[in-house]
């Protein structure tokens, strides 16, 4: 007896249930790698590094994909630019202020990116909500490519415990792309400072 062809066993993957055990564990276990770490005095500055790595390629993965189902696509691939172009910087530049963290924000001026900084279970509900928003528009995608307003809309108009996820989620995406914009405009404001000061 022949078994199920490559195309099949592929789907079956793809299964929504399976998506969603998926990207659970996905999220339980990127939030348990930093807990441990800290628990058992075992944090360093690869682990903070790698951790941010996988964050911004499983991102980098999924808007690239929503960049192909929906129309206009740009606009996942500009999400992406923010997302990796504002960690990027916020990386280098408490690289060059000796911060001993990315998430060392005390000097900043902004509140919001404080308290996304500064509350784990605030930044986890935007980092969640972020990513959750991004596979819920991937399995609301259809075969086509779709204008992603439209099917976002008709998602929310349903009523449905889908549209109150909906909904809960694209506030925590709102929020972390208004972080992002900060997090780029103060890193990228302490490079300048580092290059001024270098410079008399």
């Amino acid at each position: 007896m022949a078994g199920p062809s490559n195309q099949e066993a592929i789907s079956v993957y793809l299964y929504v249930p399976n998506v969603i055990v998926k990207c659970w564990y996905s999220f339980v276990c990127d939030a348990l790698d930093g807990w441990f770490a800290r628990r058992l005095n075992q944090v360093s500055t690869f682990g903070a590094v790698f951790d941010m790595v996988t964050d911004r390629v499983s991102t980098a993965c999924l808007l690239s994909l929503l960049s192909q189902l929906y129309r206009p696509g740009l606009i996942f691939l500009a999400l992406l630019g923010l997302d990796i172009g504002s960690h990027w910087l916020q990386m280098y530049s408490s690289f060059l202020s000796g911060k001993t963290s990315h998430k060392d924000v005390k000097d900043s001026s902004s509140w919001l990116f404080k308290l996304y900084y500064g509350n784990r279970l605030f930044m986890g509900f935007c980092c969640v909500g972020s990513e959750v928003l991004y596979v819920i528009l991937y399995l609301l995608a259809g075969e086509k490519s779709e204008s992603l307003i439209s099917v976002y809309l008709n998602a929310l108009r349903m009523n449905t415990l889908l549209s109150l996820l909906l909904l809960l989620v694209s506030i925590g995406w709102a929020i972390k792309q208004v972080v992002n914009v900060i997090q780029m405009k103060s890193a990228a404001d302490s490079c300048v400072n580092h290059d001024t000061k270098r410079n008399v």
